[in-house]
């Protein structure tokens, strides 16, 4: 359940900080977030997936750590992360 190239292409532009950039957190964070929706929508029709959901809590995790390293090493960067994924609750 990989990302298709083009989608991905588009959100690393979207996000990025420079123009070599496609590892930073913030970008990590967007690609992270699209993927657990994607399993999100996996888990509506395959309820029984324990494999892939052991995947999406590991994702999950890893968004988790990101955020927290965002948030602290730069705080106006991770709110406007949060804004930009909708991601605050």
């Amino acid at each position: 359940m990989a990302i298709e190239k083009v989608k991905k292409e588009r959100l690393i532009s979207e996000y990025k900080e420079h123009p070599q950039d496609t590892g930073s957190a913030v970008v990590q964070v967007a690609l992270l977030t699209e993927r657990i929706n994607q399993l999100g929508e996996h888990f509506k029709t395959h309820k029984k997936d324990h494999h892939s959901r052991r995947g999406l809590l590991t994702m999950v995790g890893r968004r988790r750590k990101l955020l927290s390293y965002l948030k602290k090493e730069d705080n106006k960067k991770y709110q406007e992360t949060l804004d930009k994924l909708s991601l605050r609750k």
